[in-house]
C-alpha cells in the first residue's frame, strides 16, 4: 500500500511519518513517498524520514519526487500537507489586516480568506492529477482553511476525500479531562464549520451533563466563561476572534507583537536544521512548538477507517447533505460521520441554536464565496466574500485593505 504526501518538505512531515510508524500494524503502509516543490526541504525530510523508518525496524520504503504526477503513480491515499507561499505568505496574511485595525489570523478573517484564494487551486490541482492519475485513492486533506478546502474539492472534483482537522478531538479530550471522565463513558454533540464549531450537547453515561461541563470549562476555557454560561454551548477556540475582537486587536497591535507565522518561521528554520542532522532518528522535541498536535491521530483514524470498512464516527468536515438543517446541503460542515470504505458519511444533527446560528451561516457565505472566487479568479467575488466575513466593518475599509492583500499575493493569485 502506497502513501503519498504532497507537500512533503512540510514540518510537519515528521508527525505524520511516525504515526505511520506507530500504527503499521493496523495501518501497513509499504511505501511512503513524499513529493514537494522545493527541492531543498524535500531532500532534507526525505533523509530524516528515511532514518525514523530505519530506527523502526520495518519495511517501509520512502521515495521522493519532485514531479507530482510521478509521486501519484499506485497511491492508495494521498495526504496533504501543502502551503501555497510558504510562512512568508502567512505572515502576509497576519500583517496587512492589522494595518486596517482586523484582526489577521490564517484560518479566519482577511487572513483565512488568501491562504483560501492561494490553495484552492493548488489543491484542485492535485484532485485534478489523482483522477487522471490514482483514481480509486483517497485525498486526505489537513491543508487550512481545512473547511473551506473540503467544499472547493466536493464542489469542483470527483475525488475521494476526507478533510480533517485535529480541533475537535482536541477541545473534546480537554473537556472531559477537566470534567474528569473516561472518553468511553463520553458522547459530545459537535457542530458547525471548522474553527467555528460548538460542543452543543455532552452526554455521559447516557445522561445530558451539558450544563454542568459548561460550568466546569467556564473556569479555564478559551471563551470567558461568563459568556459560555450565557451562551450554554462551548465553542471552540477561534470563536475568540468573534467574540473578543476588541481584546485580541489590542494584544496584537502592542508594540513588538510577533505574529504565529513569524514565530513559527523561527521554529521551522530551526527544525529543519535539526532535520538536516545525519545522527537525527527521532522527533525533536522543539516539533512540539510548532503546532498541529494531534494531526497524526486523527488522519491514522481516518484512514484506517477507511482501511477496514469500519464506519467509525468521526469529527471531519464534509458536504452537509442535511446533516444541519440550517446550512445548504452542498456546504461544507464540521460534525460527526462514519467514515467507511466509502468516504465520510455525515450524521443528522438538526438546527443549530438561534444564539450561534448567524454567526455560524454568515461565515458559511464568506466561506462558499471565497470557494466561488478562488475558482473563478474573480476580485468582484472576493469582495463579496470579505464584505460577507463579520469581522470586516466597512467597505472605506474593506476595499482599500483587499486591494493590499491581492497585490500582496500577485506571485501567487495570476489575477489579482
Amino acid at each position: 500500500m502506497k502513501l503519498v504526501i504532497v507537500g512533503g518538505g512540510s514540518s510537519y512531515t515528521p508527525e505524520l511519518v511516525d504515526g505511520l510508524i506507530q500504527h503499521h500494524s493496523a495501518f501497513p503502509v509499504s511505501e511512503i513517498c513524499l513529493t514537494d516543490i522545493n527541492p531543498i526541504r524535500l531532500e532534507i525530510l526525505a533523509g530524516f524520514s528515511q532514518r525514523m523508518i530505519a530506527r523502526s525496524g520495518l519495511s517501509i520504503n520512502l521515495t521522493a519526487a519532485l514531479d507530482l504526477k510521478e509521486a501519484l503513480a499506485g497511491a492508495a491515499f494521498v495526504n496533504s500537507l501543502i502551503r501555497v507561499g510558504g510562512m512568508d505568505a502567512r505572515i502576509l496574511d497576519e500583517r496587512i489586516p492589522l494595518k486596517y485595525n482586523i484582526i489577521g489570523q490564517e484560518t479566519t478573517g482577511p487572513g483565512g480568506m488568501m491562504k483560501a484564494l492561494r490553495t484552492i487551486p493548488a489543491i484542485l490541482t492535485i484532485a485534478r492529477a489523482m483522477e487522471e492519475i490514482c483514481p480509486d485513492a483517497f485525498l486526505i486533506n489537513y491543508t487550512n482553511p481545512s473547511g473551506i478546502i473540503a467544499e472547493a474539492l466536493g464542489k469542483h472534483s470527483r475525488v475521494q476525500y476526507i478533510s480533517l482537522c485535529s480541533g475537535p478531538a482536541a477541545y473534546i479530550n480537554h473537556l472531559l479531562s477537566l470534567m474528569q471522565v473516561d472518553p468511553h463513558r463520553a458522547n459530545v454533540d459537535w457542530m458547525g464549520l471548522n474553527h467555528l464549531g460548538f460542543a452543543l450537547r455532552v452526554w455521559v453515561d447516557g445522561k445530558d451533563v451539558t450544563s454542568q461541563a459548561v460550568e466546569t470549562v467556564a473556569r479555564s476555557w478559551y471563551i470567558d466563561g461568563e459568556w459560555m454560561q450565557t451562551l450554554g454551548v462551548i465553542p471552540a477556540s477561534y470563536l475568540r476572534y468573534f467574540y473578543h475582537t476588541t481584546t485580541i486587536l489590542e494584544e496584537n497591535q502592542k508594540p513588538g507583537y510577533r505574529t504565529r507565522g513569524e514565530v513559527v518561521k523561527d521554529i521551522e528554520s530551526e527544525l529543519l536544521r535539526q532535520y538536516a542532522d545525519p545522527h537525527l532518528s527521532e522527533k525533536p522535541e522543539l516539533l512540539k512548538k510548532r503546532g498541529g498536535g494531534g494531526y497524526s491521530d486523527v488522519a491514522l483514524a481516518a484512514m484506517e477507517a477507511i482501511y477496514h470498512n469500519r464506519a467509525d464516527r468521526q469529527i471531519v468536515q464534509a458536504l452537509n447533505q442535511g446533516a444541519i438543517d440550517d446550512l445548504p446541503a452542498d456546504a461544507s460542515v464540521e460534525v460527526p460521520c462514519l467514515v467507511d470504505r466509502c468516504g465520510a458519511h455525515p450524521i443528522r444533527m438538526g438546527s443549530l441554536p438561534l444564539s450561534v446560528r448567524g454567526l455560524v451561516q454568515a461565515v458559511k457565505a464568506y466561506e462558499s464565496l471565497t470557494v466561488q472566487a478562488a475558482v473563478q479568479g474573480s476580485k468582484q467575488i472576493a469582495m463579496q466574500a470579505l464584505m460577507a466575513h463579520p469581522l470586516t466593518p466597512s467597505w472605506e475599509i474593506a476595499k482599500p485593505m483587499l486591494n493590499e492583500l491581492l497585490e500582496a499575493n500577485k506571485p501567487w493569485l495570476p489575477w489579482a
